[in-house]
């Protein structure tokens, strides 16, 4: 009887469970004796309902039904079935030729039909025939799968390679500030906000210190989007920073020499239609001025003590593959308290005020924000999405004397009087501010930062050593041990200045060890879940900001009220 059909679709039908619905018994027996050595599993039931239920219950790969049953007919089952199941393979038996009732079985993507009585080569027919359909539709699903598993693959290889390529950009842009003030003829605070559009960034960014009074500032923005631009923007950076290495390396840091260095390494790179904007800027502390080559960039603006903005226009055309000349300028930072540098993509985002760019805010901004955070805040209050690259750069120049000076105390470092500095930072601030999360977030950083003090800098105890008495269970018995002979002592002062119409408390804490290298802080804001800093890190969530001199034995933080 099987000796017609491909042997391949007989192969492929005893991997099948056939389910007959049929009231006769003497066709289910007929059913029984045509299947019994073709499928691998045959299922009966004597009506509409309890075909509908073993469909429900059974592992199904195909449906064989008469339409004139009891309870339940055919027609009636299948839209069941199909509300369920769209595409089970499903063969319609019936002695009916009513045309009402094809037109419903085709509606119902029936895929094959035999009239009764029933012939049992119709019958095997009709079998070989969905399974050819069977077949092929797990063959188009298996295809199908295999390319979504190709897809899924690549896209995985695709994120993996966009990962590194951020990975990448994050070590070639510089900051040597991270959680770190520069504190010598003047307190400034250094913050930054760099967020990509996309993976290739045309932005890119560096803040290098060239000494203790003079540090380096650089955006980068590469016209255009995609890869060209972000390639241009990170050879540039990388150039850049390598040249200020070899500088500070060789003590001879000049900005008109790395100007004209980055200017012969990046022209035959520069495709001819390209162009690249960029700022090259030092701000020299001690001599209290600024130095600039602004490569059509935004303006840098500059906030004075009496709260008046000046503005640095850009002094040279876009840098471009005939980029022969340079202008440098210089203008003096005496009594200015804060500095922006940003890329076109701040000003150019569109805001939530109709037809208005960010441009028409920022100075306004500007004067109104004291911290990062508070530009951030202001920026994405007024923006409904991100539009391009984002960077920019803000410096507060802080003057804290004893006119501002809110709370001051001095303890000795011994376990006793860090518990006696944590009560009496409280109640300080309960003379400060009535707000109990804020109080509490306060309370957090300044026990971190204040621990700190005592355990590493004034004891000298290390990453490594600390880790090891704490699995020991010795931690505390070796803290005791080592403050009996110790003499140093932590001082705090606590500040309150005003910015505009809001007050921002400046906590200092400073001890008299002898500090650490805090370059590393910026490997421990990379590794923030890692154990090691995580006291920084919690403090830096904490806060408006962290920030260490440049010896590692004071630190300061910020909060606002």
């Amino acid at each position: 009887m099987h000796g017609n059909i491909d042997s391949s679709v007989l192969d492929y039908l005893k991997s099948l469970t056939l389910l007959c619905v049929e009231d006769n018994k003497t066709t289910q027996l007929l059913y029984d004796s045509i299947f019994e050595d073709l499928v691998k599993k045959i299922i009966f039931a004597n009506n509409g309902e309890e075909g509908y239920q073993k469909f429900y219950d059974e592992d199904i790969s195909l449906i064989i039904a008469d339409y004139d049953m009891p309870v339940l007919n055919g027609i009636d089952m299948i839209k069941k079935i199909r509300s369920v199941d769209e595409d089970i393979p499903i063969i319609l038996v019936s002695a009916i030729q009513d045309i009402d009732i094809i037109v419903q079985a085709l509606q119902l993507n029936v895929n094959n039909f035999i009239k009764k009585p029933i012939v049992a080569i119709e019958v095997m027919q009709a079998i070989e025939n969905v399974s050819k359909l069977l077949i092929a539709n797990n063959y188009i699903k298996e295809q199908r799968e295999k390319r979504i598993r190709e897809f899924e693959k690549k896209e995985k290889y695709n994120s993996y390679q966009e990962d590194l390529a951020f990975s990448k950009e994050l070590n070639i842009v510089r900051n040597d500030f991270y959680y770190h003030m520069i504190d010598n003829q003047c307190m400034a605070l250094i913050d930054f906000y760099y967020k990509p559009l996309d993976i290739l960034s045309g932005d890119a960014y560096s803040i290098r210190k060239i000494n203790n009074d003079v540090a380096f500032y650089s955006i980068v923005d590469g016209m255009g989007k995609g890869l060209s631009a972000s390639l241009t923007s990170m050879l540039m950076t990388s150039f850049v920073n390598h040249s200020i290495d070899l500088m500070i390396k060789n003590k001879n840091f000049d900005l008109r020499n790395l100007i004209e260095i980055s200017l012969e390494y990046i022209r035959p790179i520069l495709l001819d239609e390209e162009a690249l904007s960029m700022d090259f800027i030092i701000i020299d502390c001690k001599e209290y001025v600024i130095h600039y080559a602004k490569f059509a960039m935004p303006s840098i603006l500059m906030q004075s003590a009496d709260g008046q903005i000046i503005k640095l226009k850009s002094n040279n055309p876009p840098m471009s593959k005939y980029t022969k000349e340079l202008n440098l300028s210089t203008c003096t930072t005496k009594n200015i308290s804060k500095f922006l540098f940003y890329s076109d993509g701040v000003i150019e985002n569109n805001t939530i005020t109709s037809g208005k760019q960010y441009a028409e805010f920022i100075e306004g901004d500007f004067l109104n924000s004291f911290s990062k955070e508070d530009m951030v805040n202001n920026f994405l209050h007024r923006t409904y999405s991100q539009e391009d690259d984002i960077t920019f750069i803000i410096i507060n120049q802080l003057s804290l004397d004893e006119s501002s000076k809110f709370a001051q105390k001095e303890f000795r470092s011994t376990l006793d009087e860090t518990k006696e500095a944590n009560d009496w930072y409280a109640n300080t601030w309960i003379g400060l501010n009535s707000n109990c999360k804020l109080a509490y977030n306060a309370g957090v950083v300044f026990s971190e930062l204040f621990m700190n003090a005592y355990e590493h800098g004034n004891l000298g105890l290390d990453t490594d050593t600390k880790h090891r008495l704490l699995s020991d269970n010795t931690y505390f018995a070796k803290l005791e041990e080592m403050q009996k002979d110790c003499t140093k002592n932590i001082s705090v002062n606590i500040h309150k200045v005003e910015h505009g119409s809001s007050i921002y408390i400046v906590t200092v804490i400073k001890d008299e060890g002898e500090g650490f290298d805090t370059k590393i802080l910026s490997t421990m804001f990379k590794k923030s879940t890692s154990f090691n800093g995580r006291g920084i890190f919690i403090s830096k969530k904490s806060s408006l900001g962290v920030y260490y001199n440049s010896v590692g034995n004071s630190v300061l933080f910020l909060h606002k009220i």
